[in-house]
């Protein structure tokens, strides 16, 4: 059993967001907390955007003479009452220590790490109906996927949350199928945080491989750096909790099934898990068309490199590691994942076999939850073209002039001809 730390509080773990992913998250780390209870506190919360869904019939649950299966059901309840995600990961026992929670400001109330889980496109949204509601100290760990891109920007959606919540934020991002992640079948990923100065004062002895490897007094630092080369005013944690660093992100997140690696390059962490969906597509394309496996062989070298090659335009004092990009999880594995069973390889592949939009395939095929690719593409190309750098992408190009039916997917080769 393990012995109580010298600390007055734990930390209070929630995940805001209950998808396939999502709920995903919440198992693992569910796990994780029961079993150290001298670093967490064991519920862990998990903000469920609430719709009534019924029970399938070809589900363990499923009782004929129940109101609960036969009905429409708030799906909080009836994840609470069968510890089961039924609509969106279903066949998955979820530990009884995760709490399904219909309201986003009580689940995040007191907890000093938020595990952001959706969408993209509703992440501002969110952030919205949290400001003024959590810890002014908590930290916060994004497993969103993309990046936020405009015409004329484009930021990690780490450092979103982090402006919007005025909290540090990492990231966490690799070669995760959700379904196989939940299933318990063997992956790795990869945690980029890179600790806060006046968290990373806590301790005189580093707990991980810490960043910064001074010996300076930072009790008084209260500024962090952005990859954009700004600073963030943060609040440091108080003293009565656990330090947040490597080691304890390690423990949240590792299972046996799950590995976890550690690292402080947020910014490719983030570029990867996003700009990877992008070069799932065009795999998905070239798949779709049985063109073979050293067509997706191309398809990926050529989409790694755009994707380094990304990173280094756009962050250039963020940082960033090109051997993030090839040695980690979240870099080159996700990659190959992604480009191999994803949901946006999939789904491209399907819209070259039906001979229909991808928009299409999702709309009919995913149960109401989005392809990130979609968007990550047609912002990204919207951000490269209003610096005249298209040409520079050309594979990113081609996924949107194909998403746009402005090419066909048997237009890649001559694309991507150098």
């Amino acid at each position: 059993m393990a012995t109580l730390a010298p600390y007055e509080k734990r930390h209070k773990v929630t995940v805001l967001g209950s998808g396939n992913w999502g709920s995903t998250i919440a198992k693992l780390v569910a796990e994780n907390t029961a079993e150290h209870p001298e670093l967490f506190e064991r519920d862990v919360q998990m903000w469920v955007f609430e719709e009534e869904v019924t029970v399938p019939e070809s589900s363990k649950h499923y009782n004929a003479a129940s109101d609960m299966c036969t009905k429409p059901q708030k799906l909080t309840d009836i994840i609470n009452t069968f510890h089961e995600n039924v609509k969106y990961l279903p066949n998955i026992k979820l530990p009884d220590n995760v709490i399904a929670n219909p309201s986003v400001q009580d689940a995040a109330k007191n907890s000093t790490i938020l595990i952001f889980n959706l969408p993209h496109q509703f992440i501002n949204k969110l952030c919205s109906q949290l400001t003024g509601h959590i810890l002014p100290y908590a930290r916060g760990v994004s497993c969103i996927k993309g990046v936020n891109v405009t015409s004329s920007d484009v930021s990690l959606f780490s450092e979103s949350i982090a402006a919007k919540l005025g909290i540090y934020c990492g990231a966490l991002s690799g070669a995760n199928i959700a379904t196989e992640v939940a299933q318990e079948k063997f992956s790795e990923t990869t945690v980029a945080y890179d600790p806060p100065p006046m968290d990373s004062s806590r301790t005189a002895t580093p707990r991980g491989p810490s960043p910064h490897g001074s010996h300076t007094d930072l009790t008084a630092l209260t500024e962090k750096s952005t990859s954009a080369g700004g600073t963030m005013k943060l609040r440091a944690l108080p003293d009565s909790f656990p330090p947040l660093d490597h080691e304890t992100l390690h423990t949240l997140f590792h299972r046996p099934y799950f590995h976890v690696h550690v690292i402080s390059d947020v910014t490719a962490v983030s570029l990867s898990g996003a700009l990877k969906n992008v070069v799932a597509l065009a795999a998905g394309f070239v798949a779709g068309l049985q063109w073979g496996d050293n067509a997706k062989a191309a398809i990926m070298r050529v989409g790694l490199l755009e994707m380094v090659k990304f990173g280094h335009m756009f962050f250039p004092n963020s940082g960033l590691k090109t051997e993030t990009f090839t040695v980690e999880s979240a870099g080159v594995a996700d990659l190959i994942t992604s480009c191999s069973g994803g949901r946006n390889y999939r789904c491209a592949k399907m819209a070259v076999e039906k001979g229909v939009s991808v928009d299409v395939v999702e709309r009919e095929e995913l149960n109401g939850q989005v392809l990130q690719g979609l968007g990550t593409a047609r912002e990204v190309n919207a951000f490269l073209t209003a610096r005249g750098k298209e040409a520079e992408f050309p594979l990113m190009t081609g996924v949107y002039k194909i998403l746009q039916g402005e090419a066909q997917p048997t237009d890649i080769p001559k694309m991507i001809q150098t």
